[in-house]
């Protein structure tokens, strides 16, 4: 089963601007996930997705196939990631180019790693499951959130009032770094959010959401600390 890493990295960020090939620690952002695929070892094409000239010519750089632009349906903010996916998998196929399982790495992820990467595909491949990510638990039971109604804070959920932390089931959210699926199922279930989906749980020290600058630094420090 052949197999594809794809890293969406369009241009036009509006929040940070550049911000998929802004430097990280000494090299673009775009580099670490390229990096990652890379050294996993697990795919026959590691591929940049792109409506960018300059996006794409960092990619090559680091080793990446860009074999097509996005169209530009694809290329607007309100394009979906199964969009782009779909696409991708579609112009592969129309080439000639058939891939049984994917990864789809987001651009501005630098702590997924190859190894984090082989043991998704892993995963994936040994078991029935349609998609695997990685996950990460909330810093906070939600089942003890406070909501504001008339400028007064109450418990969304008032049955847990006297429930203590450690008694309440773990709730995870997706750590938005990268999600390995199996192509047929993306096709059948029109989502890499739907079906048989497999959980790699990873810690709050490898996952920041990054989208303004204070974001930025975090992910520094959380980087270094990685790494350290």
């Amino acid at each position: 089963m052949k197999t594809v890493a794809i890293i969406t990295a369009r241009g036009g960020s509006k929040r940070i601007p550049g911000k998929n090939i802004r430097e990280f620690l000494g090299k673009p952002i775009l580099a670490y996930s390229i990096e990652a695929a890379l050294a996993s070892g697990q795919f026959d094409e590691v591929m940049v997705s792109t409506d960018d000239r300059q996006i794409a010519d960092i990619a090559a750089a680091y080793g990446a196939a860009v074999p097509f632009y996005r169209s530009e349906k694809t290329s607007g903010d309100f394009a979906t990631t199964t969009d782009v996916l779909l696409e991708v998998l579609e112009e592969y196929d129309r080439r000639g180019v058939h891939f049984g399982a994917a990864c789809c790495i987001y651009p501005t992820a630098p702590f997924v790693t190859g190894d984090k990467l082989k043991e998704a595909m892993h995963r994936l491949t040994c078991s029935d499951a349609d998609t695997v990510i990685p996950v990460v638990g909330f810093s906070y039971p939600p089942q003890r959130a406070l909501v504001e109604r008339g400028g007064r804070l109450i418990f969304n959920q008032p049955e847990y009032i006297n429930s203590r932390s450690q008694d309440l089931e773990t709730l995870y959210h997706d750590a938005g770094q990268f999600y390995a699926f199996k192509t047929d199922s993306l096709r059948v279930n029109g989502s890499i959010m739907r079906g048989n989906i497999l959980p790699l749980v990873v810690s709050e020290l490898e996952v920041q959401d990054i989208d303004n600058e204070t974001d930025w630094k975090i992910a520094e420090m959380k980087y270094r600390m990685m790494m350290g």
